[in-house]
């Protein structure tokens, strides 16, 4: 696994520490899955995701990437 060094403002990192606390869970995995809840993801998995998307849809390659693109920016308000 990636270490990885940040800057944060001290209130951003006391919400994480808190929030990590309550969850009974570590920093690091908090951050994964605040990273999963936005939907961040490599470029492969991402084409990946669309691939099979397509293959399951019968949609076009540029249909499925707009549906994709739709149902991730959804999902990201909602987050």
């Amino acid at each position: 696994m990636a270490r990885l060094t940040i800057t944060l403002s001290d209130a951003h990192y006391r919400a994480l520490k808190e929030i990590a606390a309550r969850r009974g869970k570590t920093i690091g995995a908090t951050v994964e899955e605040c990273l999963d809840r936005a939907g961040i993801k490599t470029v492969a998995s991402a084409a990946d995701l669309v691939a099979r998307a397509r293959q399951r849809s019968g949609l076009s390659e540029a249909a499925a990437l707009t549906l994709a693109t739709e149902e991730t920016r959804a999902a990201r308000r909602r987050a």
